[in-house]
Formats: structure tokens, sequence, C-alpha cells
């Protein structure tokens, strides 16, 4: 009898897949963090025989080369992949055996990129699974957009036909089981549900339901931006990431982490934002270390500038290691624990900023106060609505963009709290004097802000 374990990477929205039999298994798409993987095959008692890559990934450093390594597993990668180190190519029709009677079989389904493939598992002559990485996803399909700019509408195409042979292939009842689409910024688009099988995909997915035409056009009207740091995820793949080093970081005291603000490194603060908007080293960012830390501390750092992780606990410091990671941010430079008291010179005070609702933005308006209203999402956010006046700066671009806010008292908004959080400590870093609201959107509204609506005359 045949088993599949997923592995959820939740900040990234990622899974990668420990799929086997009774002594042997595969592992597909691997993280950077392999203890992860292994641990798990030791829960089943199983030997890892096949590490097993859908393409060369944009949003993560993979961790199978190094998996395969240290397991002595084959390292399956599509044959059009262009890598520097040895591995076993796969072509379409590929079959190899992961244990008696359980067999994988390549399908090239390329779109995500010019060289992906997906892997069908088979018992006994029977698909009982398909492991799809950034081809059909729930709902939608990853985007075609991460290789090269010329590429793109070629490969939206391709993605059509890709959805449509897995469709052709396999049978309703067979599971999809995708490396990316749980909040990654590698999906076309977010859908909800957390599982899916080929027939539920037939009769819900746009690459299944609409003519290629209109939804190519579609989908490439629909894609979000791009994080920064993808651009580096796909070479260090292709050229073989080197093993992770999760040992902790060396311990900073106060007079180290003025020195590192001074040379202009970057200090984070993992803390809750609540926490750090009531006191923080002045000049250290706020990237909460729940959530999508890797996400959004990748994209905007400036890259290979060197970071200090500040957290209340070691094991904080420990979790927020292992996320970044897996995009390539290898070693903290130090780091430091406890109370934040401690962080700062004797004779220095932490700084604070202040946090509200949107309720409190309508109540300053109301009674005439001129204030900036600074809104960090994104711009497929906004063209759903946005308030009344309000100034556009994605929070991914602000750390550049400081000199494009306006004068006066800046009220930063997102569309939870946690980027006009990251925001608010980038304008207190530069000096501005900043209100984090901390609300949902949808509050704005209730407030009784007025929201321009793009599009509509109602």
């Amino acid at each position: 009898m045949f088993f599949v374990d997923t592995l959820e990477f939740e900040g990234l929205g990622n899974r990668s897949y420990l799929a086997g039999g009774p002594s042997a298994a595969v592992v597909v798409d691997p993280p950077r963090d392999i203890d992860q993987v292994i641990a798990a095959a030791a829960r089943r008692g199983v030997r890892i025989a096949l590490v097993a890559e859908t393409h060369v990934h944009n949003d993560y450093v993979t961790g199978g080369l190094e998996l395969a390594r240290v397991t002595g597993a084959r390292y399956l990668v599509p044959a059009g992949a262009r890598v520097s180190f040895a591995r076993t190519p796969v072509s379409d029709g590929d079959t190899v055996t992961v244990d008696e009677g359980l067999v994988l079989r390549a399908i090239a389904t390329p779109g995500h990129t010019p060289h992906h493939t997906s892997y069908a598992l088979t018992e006994d002559g029977r698909d009982v699974a398909v492991f799809t990485g950034g081809s059909l996803l729930i709902g939608a399909v990853g985007r075609p957009d991460l290789v090269e700019p010329r590429l793109t509408e070629q490969l939206a195409r391709a993605q059509h036909a890709s959805a449509h042979r897995l469709a052709d292939e396999l049978d309703d009842e067979v599971p999809v089981l995708p490396t990316h689409g749980f909040g990654s910024f590698c999906s076309s688009s977010q859908a909800g549900g957390d599982a899916t099988t080929i027939g539920k995909e037939r009769e819900t997915n746009d690459a299944l339901t609409l003519d290629v035409d209109t939804f190519v056009s579609r989908m490439l009207a629909g894609l979000d931006d791009v994080p920064a740091y993808y651009a580096h995820m796909g070479p260090a793949n292709a050229a073989g990431p080197a093993p992770v080093d999760l040992t902790p970081p060396r311990r900073a005291d106060a007079e180290e982490i003025a020195s590192r603000l001074a040379a202009g490194e970057w200090v984070v603060d993992l803390r809750s934002r609540m926490a750090f908007a009531e006191g923080h080293v002045a000049g250290s960012f706020n990237f909460e270390g729940e959530g999508k830390l890797a996400t959004y501390l990748a994209w905007l750092i400036p890259w290979g500038k060197p970071v200090t992780l500040l957290a209340d606990t070691p094991e904080r410091i420990a979790d927020a290691q292992r996320k970044l990671a897996r995009v390539g941010i290898d070693r903290p430079a130090a780091a430091a624990t406890g109370d934040p008291a401690r962080w700062i010179r004797e004779g220095e005070r932490l700084a604070a900023f202040r946090r509200a609702r949107f309720a409190d933005l309508a109540d300053i308006r109301e009674r005439g106060e001129e204030v900036v209203v600074l809104d960090v999402r994104r711009d497929s956010e906004r063209a759903g609505g946005y308030i009344d006046g309000s100034v556009h700066i994605p929070v991914h671009e602000l750390h550049g963009r400081i000199g494009d806010v306006p004068d006066g008292v800046v009220w930063v908004h997102c569309a939870g709290g946690m980027r006009a959080a990251i925001a608010a400590s980038l304008l207190d870093a530069a000096g501005r004097e900043v209100v984090a609201v901390d609300d949902g959107f949808g509050a704005a509204t209730e407030a009784g802000l007025t929201l321009t609506r793009p599009g509509r005359t109602d």
C-alpha cells in the first residue's frame, strides 16, 4: 500500500511530498532544510531512494541536491533543465521504480518553465496521484512569466496545453498534488481549497474550462508583482545549492548592534508588530517572525546585505533562520534575544510609534487634520478600491522611495496590518513620524472613509 505525506511551508506557500511504499520513497520538490524530510522518512521507516524536481525553482532554494547526496538517492531533474551538477535527467514518459509495484512516470508539462515535468505515481499499473509542481494547481496554474519576458505568452499557451494533457491522461479521481499555489507568488492566481483531483479541476480550473486565447488573455492580465529575490533563486538552483548551515548565529551586544546599523547593515526585529511599535532599536526594521517573513524580507532587502536578527527567544531566531535559508539568506551576521532594553547602549532610549485603526483615521479626517495616508498594498489590491486621497507605494518599493512620501504625519495601511508594520518601521527608521494602521481594509468602509473604486461610476 502506498502513502503520500505532505510537508507544508506556509510562509512561502509551497508544499513538498514524501511518497512511497513499505520500504522506499521518493521526495518531490524538497525544501532547503532537508532535516525535516529525513525525519519524515524516519517516521515512516522508509529509505529515500529518489529525489525528484518538477523544475528549476524560481521562488526558493531547493534541498534536492544535498538530500540526494546525504541519502544516496537518485536525483531526478528534467532533462531540459540547464544545471551544473550531476543528476539523472528525466524525459517525457520515463519511468522509475520507487518500491515494489510503485512507479513514478514523468509527464512533460511545460508552461511554468519550458522544462517543467509532472510525475504520476502509479501503483500496480493504476495512477494514484500526480505531483504537478507549478503546472496544474488548485484552481489555477503556475505563472508563466518568471523565466524570460519574451517567452511569457508562449509559456502561457503551453500551460493550457499541459493542463489539458494531464486531464486527458489521468482519471478524474486522481489526486492533484502541486508544489505551488498555497499563497505562493509562483501561482498565476490564488484559489481557495486545500485538496483537489483531476475531476474537480476539470470542472473549475480556467485552464480546463476556457479556450486557449481567453485563458491566456485573462491570466496575463491578472499576473501580480514578482518578488525581487526570485531573480536569484533560479541561478542558485541551477548551480547547485550549498548545504544549509542552521547553527546559531553569533550573539550581538548593544555596541555591535549599533555599529552594524551605522555601517548600513539591516537589523531586523522579529517580534510582533505590537511589541515593536511599543519599543524598538532606532533604525531597526520590523518583519514579524510569523507569516511571510522570508517572502517579504528577501523581497525588500538589498541582496547580499548582512542582516542581524532580534527576537524575544532563541527559538524565534532559529525558526527565522530556517525560513530565511529557504530563500538564500543563509547566515545571519549576528543575533540578540531577550529584553529590548539590552539591545541599546547605556543612555539611549528605545524608539516607538503609534498604532491605530481605520476608525481613528476617520476621526482625524473628520476633525480636519491634514495627514498623509499611505497605501502599501500591491497594484492588484489597490485596483479593487482605495481610500480617497491616499498615496500609493507598494511595500516592496518603499525602501527605495521614502523620498516620494509627502511631508507630514504618515498613516500607513495595507490589507491586514503586517505590511503596514513593515512600512511603518522603514519610515520610522528614516526619521518620519508614522502611525501604523493595524486593521483589516474592510474596516475602512465601516469607519466611514470614502473609497475610490477604479472603473466604477456608482
